[in-house]
């Protein structure tokens, strides 16, 4: 089959396409044929070997796809040779075919197409948990979503507006701004030409917003923390920029502000039973068409690095789904 292999850690542009051997299903197993299989910002930083994980060389990026089960392995008996799934694994995705533990399959939804389903798990459970669960995001509050054009930042929007909160949506471009309020955002800030604190004592009358959504860091994490209303949140979700900002702690003593880590995958795994009901209220959500992936691109395996420089480069907006068949 083929597959992206990254075979040392380094420039994106060292991954090449290579024919490797096809996997095969062990015990508690099954083998996907990939349909369709979404980009995410740590795909980026995994080849680059800048990720808090390391996986053992050679592999191939890609945490989330969805496709059809071709093989099932020993002991296995909910799942069937045809079904339509989505799965989330550490890597292995960008690939024509990946072995996958059948406890981390999903079946996709009759009304659900494969490019959507596998764009919806990681950015969107990323972002229900963080607003649910960690900033405990309530209806009326104002939320600041920073990187708002990206994959985590769509759902993050659309998300804030269903738990019934004014979202402001900060983002690089125009074009990437325009995106941003075809999903719900109220308000929007072009962090490129304007200042970010005086914009956002303007939309709050100098109160502050109560919640950030940061998945971008750098220069735009202390300005965005310094507009926070007494009591505001700060969400660290991710650092898009490259650069982990060094915020000033007295910061947060003043207004009795909390700086919040947002680690999905680990709480996922510790508090399986809470991220299944939260899968259901996506699901639900979106048959209820409140929530879309915004899958903006869909490209060959063969012009898959090229689709993960340019969203390291933050040249991207929305999510950009690979085909491997194509």
């Amino acid at each position: 089959m083929k597959a992206l292999l990254c075979n040392a850690f380094g420039p994106i542009e060292n991954l090449s396409i290579e024919e490797v051997a096809a996997p095969v299903a062990g015990p508690g197993q099954v083998v996907v044929d990939i349909k369709a299989a979404a980009l995410n910002f740590p795909d980026a930083l995994i080849v680059q070997g800048l990720y808090q994980v390391k996986p053992a060389l050679p592999f191939s990026p890609g945490a989330e796809f969805a496709g059809v089960i071709k093989a099932v392995g020993e002991g296995v008996h909910h799942l069937m040779l045809g079904d339509r799934v989505i799965a989330l694994v550490p890597h292995g995705g960008l690939a024509e075919h990946c072995v996958v533990d059948a406890r981390a399959i999903i079946p996709l939804p009759a009304d659900m197409d494969y490019a959507t389903g596998a764009a919806l798990l990681l950015t969107y459970c990323t972002s229900l948990h963080a607003l649910q669960d960690v900033a405990k995001l309530a209806q009326g509050e104002t939320l600041l979503v920073l990187g708002a054009a990206g994959g985590v930042g769509i759902a993050a929007i659309e998300i804030g507006k269903l738990m019934g909160a004014r979202v402001i949506a900060a983002a690089s471009s125009e074009a990437k701004l325009a995106l941003c309020r075809e999903h719900g955002a109220d308000e929007t800030i072009n962090y490129a030409s304007e200042d970010l604190r005086e914009r956002l004592d303007a939309l709050t009358g100098k109160r502050g917003v109560d919640v950030v959504y940061d998945a971008v860091g750098g220069a735009y994490s202390e300005p965005a923390l310094r507009a926070t209303a007494w009591g505001g949140r700060l969400l660290v979700v991710g650092f898009a920029t490259g650069d982990i900002p060094r915020i000033p702690l007295n910061l947060a003593l003043l207004k009795e502000r909390a700086i919040l880590g947002v680690y999905w995958g680990d709480w996922a795994k510790r508090n399986p039973a809470l991220q299944q009901a939260q899968l259901l209220q996506l699901l639900s959500w979106f048959r209820s068409r409140q929530i879309m992936p915004p899958v903006t691109e869909q490209v060959p395996l063969h012009d898959a690095v090229d689709a993960l420089q340019r969203m390291a480069s933050r040249q991207v907006r929305g999510k950009i789904v690979v085909l491997p068949e194509a």
